[in-house]
Order: C-alpha cells, then structure tokens, then sequence
C-alpha cells in the first residue's frame, strides 16, 4: 500500500502491535486515505467523513493488537471504517432529531446541497431499517457493496461459510432494493 510491499506492511503492523510508536504512527499515515475514502463512500460530507476517518483510525490504533491475520488487514480497516461511519451516521441523524426545528432552514439551498447526498442518506437510512430487519445481513452487505471486499474475504472476516454470506448480501440487497426503488449492486 502506497509504496509499501505487503511484507513491508506486514512489518510495520507487526512493530506497531509490540509498542512501537513510529511504526504505529507510519502506519496510520498510510491507512489515513483509504478510511477517509471508505468513510465518504457513506457519509454525504466532507467534515462527516472526516470525523468518522478520525474515530476509525483511533480504533485501529486501540484495536491492532487485536488483529490475528485472520482474513486480510485492509479486510479488517474496512470492517472498522465501515462501522465508524455508520455510526457517525446515527449520531448526527439523532443529534439533528434533538435540534429545535426553528434551527432548520425553510429550504435546502442547492448551492450547498448535493443530490448524490442525498442518495447517499437514503442508503443509510436504509442500511439502517435493514439492521433492524435483518441484523443478521446488514454487515456482510456493507462489506460487500460499500466497502468493495470479495465473498471469500467476507467469509473469513466474519467466521461465515461462504453460502451463507452469499445468501445474506442477496436478502440484503432485496430488502435495500425495496427501500430505495433502485438497483444497489456494487454502489
């Protein structure tokens, strides 16, 4: 990644998981990008994005120890980018639930708001109710559809035979279709 071989990455996380804080820190600078990018794959705003990237990144940080080698590291990252902007997510739509709505502008100016924006809430809205519905398919469908990982890859992360994660992003993506009124393979 980013000029690295995969042995050098392999390196530097291990380094980084025995406590060496410059590996750590060279490692965080090179995984920066691409959580931002998956993080803006679901979050409609830049500062969004941003926010989100930054919790992942934290948790990356807290949690490498915790990485076993147990399906690929980017496998991993995007497992927790994914999850960190999902959950940004909720916590924007419930702090813009608590604003007093004499806070909120009569209309949406279009010199600011953007129509791929708006998709992009209503796919969130959707993985959310599809989390209700089916928990159970709602991981495996993000990882799949947003977050661009291969079946087997998603299998293995998730400690799920491979029929079953096929079986799960389909009823996921019946249900997203549903929800939007669009086809949602491969966003």
């Amino acid at each position: 990644q980013y000029g690295r071989s995969m042995e050098e990455q392999g390196q530097l996380i291990t380094r980084a998981q025995s406590g060496d804080s410059w590996a750590m820190e060279e490692l965080l600078a090179q995984l920066r990008p691409q959580v931002v990018r998956r993080c803006a794959r679901l979050l409609p705003h830049t500062l969004d994005a941003e926010e989100a990237a930054q919790d992942a990144l934290m948790s990356i940080a807290t949690h490498l120890k915790d990485y076993n080698g147990s399906g690929s590291f980017m496998g991993w990252v995007t497992v927790i980018a994914s999850n960190s902007a999902r959950q940004t997510y909720r916590t924007l739509k419930r702090r813009f639930a608590e604003r007093a709505v004499s806070e909120l502008p009569v209309a949406p100016d279009p010199r600011t708001t953007s129509v791929i924006a708006g998709n992009r809430i209503d796919l969130l809205d959707a993985i959310e109710a599809l989390e209700i519905a089916h928990p159970e398919t709602a991981e495996a469908f993000v990882l799949r559809d947003i977050g661009s990982l291969a079946y087997d890859e998603i299998a293995e992360l998730t400690d799920t035979p491979l029929g079953t994660v096929k079986a799960r992003i389909h009823t996921a993506r019946g249900f997203v279709r549903g929800k939007l009124g669009v086809d949602v393979d491969n966003f």
